[in-house]
């Protein structure tokens, strides 16, 4: 699903006051103590216009968060594709882990009892950290690092479902050293190689 929500001059301003006002208020005090009244008050913006443009609060915190891992998580691009994408899902689970990325855990949960919120979950947080990693796998596969036909969706779930599951978990170390080592198993597998 695609929001479509074009804006005007003001509109935008607004919108952005939104966004910063929620960024600020989740570093502050997380997202559990968030409510529309305080983004409001912060952002200078009324409810009835924030009501406007998300169903609720989840949705802002969504989009939000989407946007500040944006800002945070570079994009590396050294020419050596697998190198890149150690080092992204590295930097990815790194930023999970501090105490701004942490807000992770509790945006999933705050989606999940806010339905409505879904796809701004999709649109502004799951589908631009997929797409950022899309371009890693083209470039390995034309430098004939993949096996022919990989698919990037799935490649990109294996590579960071492990990740995310054992962030979401919390059975685990995700210290530099173990994020590389999941990512060394999910590009060079698990089994011995077949016989002749």
């Amino acid at each position: 699903m695609t929001l479509d929500r074009p804006r005007r001059p003001r509109s935008a301003r607004a919108h952005d006051a939104v966004l910063a006002a929620t960024s600020a208020l989740m570093r502050e005090d997380g997202i559990t103590a968030i409510t529309i009244d305080r983004i409001a008050a912060r952002s200078g913006v009324s409810t009835a216009t924030i009501y406007k443009h998300w169903p609720c609060k989840a949705a802002i915190i969504a989009e939000a968060f989407g946007r500040d891992t944006a800002e945070v998580v570079a994009l590396p691009d050294t020419g050596r594709p697998i190198d890149d994408l150690v080092t992204y899902a590295t930097d990815l689970l790194t930023h999970y882990t501090s105490p701004e990325g942490a807000l992770f855990a509790q945006l999933l949960a705050a989606c999940a009892t806010e339905p409505q919120a879904a796809p701004y979950f999709h649109e502004f947080f799951l589908m631009p950290r997929r797409a950022a990693v899309e371009p890693f796998w083209d470039r390995a596969a034309e430098a004939g690092l993949t096996r022919p036909g990989v698919d990037a969706a799935a490649a990109t779930d294996v590579l960071l479902g492990a990740l995310v599951f054992r962030l979401m978990s919390g059975h685990g170390s995700l210290s530099p050293d173990e994020v590389r080592k999941l990512v060394d198993h999910a590009l060079h597998g698990l089994l011995a190689p077949a016989g002749p």
